[in-house]
């Protein structure tokens, strides 16, 4: 049983590795140390890899408003399982932080007929296109009637990477590795257009009516139904052993989400909705930040946990993707920052501190923060390699910090990231491996920002914490990524 869970649920989930020790793991924060970080994201740095074995690639448009309380993303997700299925998927969430009552819409669909080029993405129905002089995207979705888009994000500073290769890399060749992790943005953008939802009226219950108007009903056929079990015996044993099976197929299934196929017996509850039409202007815009993500390898191997935080103010814009390794890495944590103004970046931050407050134990049994503290520590892009590495001949003025905090009581989702997993396949993975992940996502108009030691700045932050393995166990088998 031990080997079919290793040899084929690892190839869906991951499973625990040997520990291999941080020389198989080569970070861009360990290569750019006391060096400048900095380097402008070029349109090739934001082209679709699509390699033919396993990763995960993502484009992903964060977007926010302070004014309304309306925050989201939409998102492309490219993804390819041991080079023998590529598949693509359009995800969309939107939030009112200020109503989360009136508007919290997720939708997840399916893509065909997809295709890359270069930075642009096409699908059925679908375009994400970047503007010739490479400053603006434009995203229109009409595949899910509940969220039709047509977007545009224009950047106001340049495109950012950490380095002149961005990418971490895992295993003892650099020039083949067997995975690899990589990150560019655009970190402050100015978002307009429209977003066309269909959001769904809760129906009031009718079950308690529909129970009281058969009572009667029932009490007359009771005779008649005990009469006709009596003839039934010969068959009693057969169709308990059959309903066994249905209980525990519908037991082991009951982890899959509301689009899973149900029972015939059960009558379809039709959904109502109202029309909602969400305008971003172009002379009142929002604010918004643009991630492209290449994950070169299963996920449960790459990290076992993943800190995010993107913000904007007025005055400054700040984002943070950091992830941790697992122990076969060496429990390596890769942080990247970034700081902006309104129009220029004004640090890469390779030292930072993401951490979680006020922290308790919830029914999944993760340590959630009630609040965070994020804090960032870099070194202004002006400033040279030679520069940097003459720590001793550095100012306050060559520095760049900030400081951002928040609460963590305006959850979006807690989104299990198995959910669609079979749930006898969930235990199994999870009892074996310590797999049991989950993204926590908040979003908050109470946030402060302070850049440098100013004057703190309100802000709308949108912050998620991600726990995917808690087990340090090691294994004396490894998957092979390739």
């Amino acid at each position: 049983m031990l080997k079919w869970i290793q040899g084929g649920i690892s190839a869906v989930t991951g499973i625990a590795e040997p520990e291999y020790g941080k020389e198989y793991i080569h970070t861009v924060t360990e290569r750019l140390e006391g060096k400048q970080p900095y380097r402008e994201a070029t349109r090739d740095d934001f082209c679709w890899k699509a390699p033919e074995f396993t990763n995960v690639e993502t484009a992903t448009f964060y977007f926010s408003d302070a004014k309304s309380g309306i925050t989201g993303f939409a998102q492309i997700i490219h993804s390819n399982v041991l080079g023998m299925r590529t598949a693509a998927q359009f995800t969309f969430r939107i939030f009112n932080a200020k109503n989360p009552e009136d508007l919290n819409l997720w939708t997840s669909t399916k893509l065909n007929n997809f295709r890359v080029d270069g930075p642009n993405f096409y699908a059925d129905d679908l375009s994400v296109e970047l503007s010739e002089d490479d400053k603006t995207f434009h995203f229109v979705s009409n595949v899910c009637e509940q969220s039709k888009i047509d977007i545009y994000f224009t950047r106001c500073t340049p495109a950012v990477k950490a380095g002149d290769d961005p990418t971490t890399y895992y295993g003892d060749n650099l020039e083949e590795p067997w995975g690899s992790m990589s990150h560019q943005f655009w970190p402050r953008n100015i978002v307009h257009g429209t977003m066309n939802l269909k959001i769904e009226v809760p129906q009031e219950d009718d079950d308690e009516e529909d129970q009281s108007s058969s009572g009667d009903e029932n009490d007359d056929g009771k005779e008649e139904q005990e009469q006709e079990q009596e003839g039934e015996g010969d068959n009693e044993e057969q169709e308990d052993e059959e309903q066994e099976e249905d209980d525990e197929e519908e037991s082991s299934g009951s982890d899959y989400d509301s689009d899973s196929d149900y029972d015939d017996d059960y009558e379809e509850i039709e959904k109502v909705y109202r029309d909602e039409t969400i305008e971003f202007l172009e002379e009142e815009p929002s604010y918004g930040m643009f991630v492209k993500a290449f994950q070169g390898m299963k996920p449960h191997h790459a990290a076992k946990a993943w800190n995010f935080c993107v913000t904007h103010s007025d005055k400054h814009s700040v984002v943070l993707m950091e992830f941790i390794t697992p122990k076969s890495y060496g429990s390596t944590k890769v942080s990247v920052g970034i700081v902006t103004s309104k129009d220029e970046v004004l640090a890469v931050c390779l030292d930072n501190d993401y951490q979680h407050l006020n922290a308790e134990v919830d029914e999944v049994g993760w340590e959630v923060p009630k609040n965070i503290k994020v804090c960032f520590n870099g070194y202004s892009t002006k400033l040279t390699d030679e520069q940097i590495a003459d720590k001793e001949s550095l100012t306050d003025k060559d520095k760049v910090t900030a400081v951002l905090e928040g609460p963590f009581t305006n959850l979006v989702e807690r989104v299990d990231v198995m959910g669609e997993v079979p749930g006898f396949v969930k235990n199994i993975v999870s009892g074996v491996a310590g797999t049991k992940p989950f993204i926590y996502q908040y979003a908050d108009e109470n946030f402060t920002l302070q850049v440098n030691n100013s004057k703190k700045e309100d802000c709308f932050g949108w912050a998620e914490v991600t726990f995917i393995s808690k087990s340090d166990t090691v294994t004396e088998e490894s998957y092979d990524e390739k």
